[in-house]
């Protein structure tokens, strides 16, 4: 169990349920807000209601009688904005609303972007704020512009801070239910669905913190692992406190570590750098669900430059991420990496033409070489589970324990991740045929997991050359 010493076990409510006074926020102007926002607690009224993780919250709560209310809240700068007639913010909508994120509730769909209406409301609140921090207040007309400038780099930096000290307390909060499960036994979390996984998890939400929140998560499934599992919940508890030491520690840590430890703890971050361009090769692009919120992972190759990188894309429930890119076609584009160790992630620039076939694989290496390449990957990445290879020369082939990519040095690797699940593997074994192939894919702790391989050059001339997706 994850709970501080004097802590009491958060309660839950079922969906519609009315939440009890104490988990208004404290925003309330006064007890009559308070006590409206309680009775008015239920995610019943509510609909097209959302959050992201720079901490704005939003949705339209209905009156049952004439057009719902668009509510939204910006918690970094503490504004609210309703289309009620309240005259003190923040309304009791205001409140309900914070109410149901604190809570984490369904009905707040998490989303990479808000809707337009709430774009448009951020941008006065963020981009129109004076030196002293009042939201809203724009610069005078005799302001100059670069005046407006550095108050806005002012208020950023504010805002960065407040969020800092949130995710700091997150981080500490979290150190010590570590400690308390350590000293507790780890039997005490042998119970997969216990709630106080997600409570912990909710808290890092509230810290403004969701890669704890999602390492948490991760905690939390551990036990049902299977054989083993509680060296897999002490090295995965290393991580965790790994990170969380490294966040306390920050401002000693090198540039590079320092905006992978941001990034991990789930500080967002801008592609910087000059771009590189290149003929890039789409070696392979799925599909990850994470939550509500759909991921698409798409692995370019540097034709010229060797490199190779991940571009990631989102799409909300429902919706396809907007990035698609044939797999085994070439682009000539620009591609910005963003902070942190081994750069790995880039953003897709300015493009160059229509993309054009490419059959031949990039060079491949040794099992060793994809081994080598993933530990030097670690001296910059501690908490990486993975790190792209190319295989050259390997045949699938099963074994007692699994299926393994076996090369010609007699070296292997083991096949993991949802390629041992899924038909690919079978895919891959008939693509063989008992040949040596090409194939790519991400080299780890676990195994190695095939994204796309390369049939087996033969003298026929048949069938396909270009990549054939695993997944």
């Amino acid at each position: 169990m994850l709970l501080s010493q004097g802590e009491e076990p958060a309660r839950t409510a079922e969906p519609g349920a009315r939440r009890p006074v104490d988990d208004v926020p404290p925003p309330a102007p006064d007890e009559a807000s308070r006590d409206a926002a309680r009775v008015a607690g239920s995610e019943r009224p509510w609909s097209g209601a959302g959050a992201v993780a720079t901490g704005v919250v939003w949705g339209l709560r209905a009156t049952g009688e004439g057009p719902p209310h668009r509510t939204a809240a910006d918690l970094d700068e503490g504004a609210y904005t309703c289309s009620c007639a309240s005259p003190q913010p923040p309304c009791p909508h205001a409140l309900e609303l914070l109410a149901l994120h604190a809570g984490d509730r369904p009905v707040l769909r998490r989303s990479a972007e808000p809707p337009a209406w709430v774009a448009q409301w951020l941008t006065g609140v963020r981009g129109g704020m004076a030196a002293d921090g009042v939201p809203g207040a724009a610069a005078g007309p005799g302001a100059k512009a670069d005046d407006g400038a550095d108050d806005r780099a002012r208020t950023a930096r504010r805002r960065a801070d407040r969020r800092a000290g949130r995710v700091t307390g997150g981080a500490q909060d979290l150190e010590q239910r570590l400690t308390d499960l350590l000293r507790g036994g780890l039997a005490t979390a042998e119970d997969p669905g216990n709630p106080l996984w997600e409570e912990t998890a909710a808290r890092m939400v509230d810290a403004q913190a969701p890669g704890l929140a999602h390492r948490v998560r991760e905690l939390g499934e551990v036990p049902a692992s299977g054989t083993g599992w509680p060296a897999r919940m002490l090295e995965e508890c290393a991580l965790l406190h790994l990170l969380d030491t490294a966040w306390l520690g920050l401002g000693r840590l090198p540039a590079p570590l320092a905006a992978t430890v941001r990034s991990r703890v789930g500080l967002t971050a801008s592609a910087e750098g000059p771009a590189l361009r290149d003929h890039w090769l789409v070696l392979a692009q799925y599909d990850v669900p994470d939550g509500r919120i759909v991921t698409r992972r798409a692995w370019l190759h540097g034709r010229t430059s060797g490199r190779t990188t991940l571009l990631l894309s989102y799409g909300a429930a429902g919706r396809a991420p907007d990035l698609a890119l044939p797999v085994g076609s070439v682009i000539d584009a620009e591609v910005t990496p963003y902070p942190g160790g081994g750069r790995l992630r880039g953003e897709l620039g300015l493009r160059f033409g229509e993309p054009y076939a490419d059959p031949p694989p990039p060079p491949g290496g040794t099992t060793a070489d994809a081994l080598a390449a993933y530990g030097r990957a670690l001296r910059d990445d501690p908490w990486l589970d993975s790190w792209p290879a190319v295989l050259g020369e390997v045949v699938p082939a099963p074994a007692a324990e699994g299926w393994r990519l076996v090369g010609t040095d007699s070296t292997a690797l083991p096949v993991a991740g949802p390629a041992l699940s899924r038909p690919g593997l079978w895919k891959l074994a008939a693509l063989s045929g008992g040949l040596p192939l090409t194939v790519f894919g991400t080299c780890g702790h676990r195994g190695f997991e095939p994204l796309a391989a390369w049939p087996p050059d033969t003298s026929d001339g048949f069938g396909a050359r270009g990549p054939v997706a695993l997944l």
